[in-house]
């Protein structure tokens, strides 16, 4: 029985309803002309600067983008904001690694812990799982990072923010864009902005990539398409984002230990052997619409929004045919279709010195969830890496419904308290159609209240101080509520949602030659989420305990004359385990035997991360030469702390330079040479992996040219 047929064309989302949201004001599209006065609305009651932000916020501009590789992973330029770890995985079969303050590290596969929005639509489903494959870098104004305590107004499973901003068409141009790379790197580019009379404006784009991989087995094709059409009247703003992302990716699987030291850049047999790999097919939409009342109205401006889209996976994966003999298992190939949607309705007013956001929204997900063998026919006559028999069949529902409210009370002319709170419900059920192995069906509800209340302190007029404090929660998602650690059917009803406290210290710079951001935090969650069992191709999951994380993170910019300028970012994170418990140490396991002691380090953080770049304009030559020097400690591979991969620092050198050819063209052009040493290193890790395959190799010595052809009209 094959994968049921998808409707993915750009065509089927233009006949989906309603499409787009996010808490924060995410069709602002406010752009500062300089560093000090760059605009952030993540986080915020409205547009503001980024000196004025009571919290932690790193900003990433389109040009840094440009610099910062072939614009396909968000772990290309996300390197340069302090307390966050992105990890390129080189393996197209699962998204980047990404954890923030620790929040997101344990994750194995996918996003955890974060929340995740492109275009204001979310990334991040309402179980709180989410992916970045197919965020739109190149048609990006910017990316926000939102870190600490007041990410918790985005509610459930929000450690983090990272939020992508798609540039609005200013100027009337078109593009066309061409990369080539080490180990078959190539992608196309085109691009067309059109502002229009009336007030409306129109930018669409298409791409297309490929790579064949630097190990066997790891070849990868994407396919995206993006538009956007806004328009703005008196009073009234309204835009509409359309997207389609189709991939295709071969999965080369981790490496165990002795493999990764015997060759980094080899592929576990089992990737060949079952043909591991993925197809992901995603169409998403949305509409935004705000208005705003007259001068000296109370109520100051209503925002109404909503987004559906559809996502289809299909993931071979390398299980042998004798374990899905278990009558319990749900087969080798893991196959949904994904129906979501959701809509938030928000008003800001003014009430004498005083502002309000007044807010609520609603997410569902619909999961179509079928599991089949990975093999047909008997041995010896046995194919693999095929749809074989129907293993699993049932229905995932996640739904979450919020009400928030956020309040700004300036106390003096320098002094203002920041504070809110978000209150809603996580609804999961699973109807299990498929009962001849037992009946998984099963329902959980999460009821939460996240408060937060902070103060900001404008010291001088570069100079901003801020503190904050809040509790988070984090529901655990489908696949972790899936199975019973006692291997009887049904949801594991005993599994319950994680809570956080959180603290942020901060401090804000703004000179004419030198910025810096510093803030100090600390993290004190209970019932943190772990594996519980492994057996017969089934993981469980039990709560572990309290842990802590506690830290410092700075960014520093200084421009040193016209020709040089440099920048650098540290963070220096403890994470620990803070009760003993047990755990599996190998697979099978039908019970936890291996005891993990209070003391331990969380799996998958790093006690220091950091990156630093010096930029030069030479004038001999046109355009601007840069060192990059990226560097992080060992990351345990496992919660025991049984194995760690190493720490490394890896240099980069890049040339980027813009040419005028014509009056009305221009010619944008990047060469980059990343890992210039060729150092074999572990570049992210696979977080208590079953089997031992911990280790993901980063990318040897590789080199990449980009032209980006500009042509206005």
């Amino acid at each position: 029985m094959p994968p049921r047929q998808r409707l993915t064309p750009i065509a089927r989302c233009a006949a989906l309803s309603l499409c787009s949201t996010i808490v924060s004001l995410a069709a602002a599209q406010t752009e500062g002309s300089d560093s000090s006065q760059t605009v952030v609305v993540t986080g915020s009651l409205r547009a503001q600067r980024v000196l004025d932000a009571p919290h932690a916020i790193g900003l990433i501009d389109a040009q840094t983008l440009r610099q910062s590789g072939p614009m396909v992973n968000l772990s290309e330029a996300l390197l340069r904001v302090p307390g966050l770890t992105v990890s390129n995985r080189n393996n197209y079969a699962q998204d980047l690694q990404i954890s923030s303050r620790g929040f997101g590290a344990r994750a194995g596969f996918g996003v955890r812990g974060l929340r995740l929005y492109t275009d204001g639509i979310p990334a991040t489903m309402p179980d709180g799982q989410g992916q970045v494959a197919h965020f739109d870098l190149a048609g990006a104004s910017r990316i926000e990072v939102l870190r600490g305590p007041f990410s918790v107004l985005y509610g459930n499973s929000s450690g983090g923010v990272i939020a992508l901003f798609g540039a609005p068409a200013r100027t009337r141009e078109a593009e066309a864009a061409l990369d080539a790379g080490s180990f078959g790197l190539r992608q196309q580019r085109v691009s067309l902005a059109v502002p229009m009379d009336g007030g409306a404006d129109l930018r669409i784009s298409g791409s297309r990539f490929e790579i064949d991989g630097f190990r066997p087995q790891s070849a990868a094709e994407r396919k995206l398409g993006n538009a956007r059409f806004g328009w703005r009247g008196s009073s009234d703003t309204v835009t509409f984002l359309l997207s389609d992302h189709a991939q295709k990716a071969q999965d080369p699987l981790g490496l165990t230990r002795e493999q990764f030291e015997a060759d980094a850049e080899s592929t576990t047999p089992q990737a060949t052997q079952f043909n591991t790999r993925k197809t992901i097919r995603q169409t998403q939409g949305g509409i935004h619409w705000s208005h705003r009342f007259a001068e000296g109205s109370r109520l100051v401006e209503t925002t109404l929004m909503g987004y559906q889209g559809s996502r289809g996976v299909t993931q071979w994966l390398a299980i042998a045919p004798g374990t899905q003999g278990n009558p319990r298992h749900g087969g080798g190939v893991i196959d949904f279709d994904r129906e979501y949607s959701g809509a938030d309705a928000r008003a800001l007013l003014r009430l004498g010195s005083t502002d309000v956001v007044l807010g609520v929204s609603q997410e569902r997900q619909v999961d179509d969830r079928r599991g089949f063998e990975n093999f047909t026919g008997t041995a010896p006559n046995q194919t693999l890496g095929v749809v074989g028999a129907l293993r699993r069949d049932e229905n995932n529902r996640a739904i979450t419904r919020d009400a928030y409210l956020q309040v700004e009370q300036p106390l003096t002319g320098t002094v203002a308290l920041i504070g809110g709170v978000r209150s809603g419900r996580v609804k999961v059920d699973v109807s299990d159609n498929f009962l001849s192995n037992g009946d998984d069906s099963g329902a959980l509800k999460f009821s939460y209240t996240n408060p937060v209340l902070g103060v900001r302190w404008r010291a001088a007029d570069n100079w901003t101080l801020h503190a904050s404090a809040a509790r988070g929660f984090e529901s655990p998602t489908l696949g972790e509520l899936a199975y019973r650690p006692d291997g009887t059917s049904g949801f594991n009803t005993a599994l319950k949602g994680q809570t956080s406290r959180q603290v942020e210290l901060g401090s804000k710079w703004r000179g004419d030659r030198l910025q810096v951001d510093a803030a100090l935090f600390a993290i004190d969650t209970d019932n943190e989420i772990g594996v519980a069992t492994n057996a017969g191709g089934r993981s469980s999951f039990q709560n572990v305990g309290r842990t802590r994380r506690y830290g410092i993170e700075g960014a520093a910019a200084y421009r040193l004359s016209a020709s040089w300028r440099a920048a650098a970012n540290l963070t220096l994170l403890h994470a620990e385990y803070r009760d003993d418990f047990l755990i599996c140490s190998g697979i099978p396991c039908t019970a936890p035997n291996t005891p993990v002691p209070a003391g331990n380090t969380i799996a998958g953080t790093q006690r220091v991360i950091g990156m630093a770049e010096v930029g030069w304009r030479p004038g001999i030559v046109p355009g601007e030469l840069a060192l990059e020097v990226r560097g992080q400690g060992s990351t345990p591979v496992n919660d025991s702390n049984t194995d760690a991969a190493g720490g490394f620092a890896l240099i980069n050198l890049r040339w980027s330079a813009d040419w005028a050819v014509t009056d009305s063209g221009t010619l944008q052009t990047l060469l980059r040479v990343d890992n210039v040493a060729d150092r074999h290193v572990a570049g992210s890790v696979i977080v208590n992996d079953a089997n031992g395959r911990f280790f993901e190799p980063a990318a040897p010595r590789s080199v990449l040219l980009s032209l980006r052809w500009l042509q206005r009209f």
